[in-house]
């Protein structure tokens, strides 16, 4: 229950942001951040999932630029996810993680050379499930 309450609260806060102006997901991570005095700031295993979940059910649409714009009227009583993690949820977790580094690298390009080999490893990780 407590997770369902969690993701709701964060899908009213990325509802408000994105009313005001479109927006990526690493700049709505940082307008929560600024938002709460740095006392919260969302994880993109959280954000990048929940914005294309709602790109999926038609709520907001992803520009080519990588932002978010709402496309109807919201209604804040949505329900969260409720069931059980598959292994496509966690392919589109690993797609909303990635989605993160990729607007970090854009927006803030020396923020992932530190972590190059850990991706490289991440990579090959991936690719040895393809087999």
């Amino acid at each position: 229950m407590w997770h369902m309450r969690k993701k709701r609260g964060l899908r009213n806060w990325v509802l408000i942001i994105l009313q005001r102006e479109p927006r990526n997901g690493a700049e709505l991570m940082n307008d929560m951040e600024v938002m709460t005095h740095g006392w919260w700031r969302p994880s993109p295993g959280s954000v990048y999932p929940l914005l294309e979940e709602m790109v999926l059910e038609g709520s907001l649409q992803k520009r080519e630029d990588g932002r978010y714009v709402v496309l109807q009227p919201t209604n804040m009583g949505w329900p969260g996810f409720t069931g059980p993690r598959t292994p496509a949820d966690v392919v589109r977790e690993l797609s909303g993680l990635t989605a993160y580094l990729e607007d970090l690298k854009r927006s803030e390009p020396t923020t992932t050379q530190s972590i190059q080999a850990e991706l490289d490893t991440v990579a090959d990780r991936l690719r040895r499930l393809r087999n």
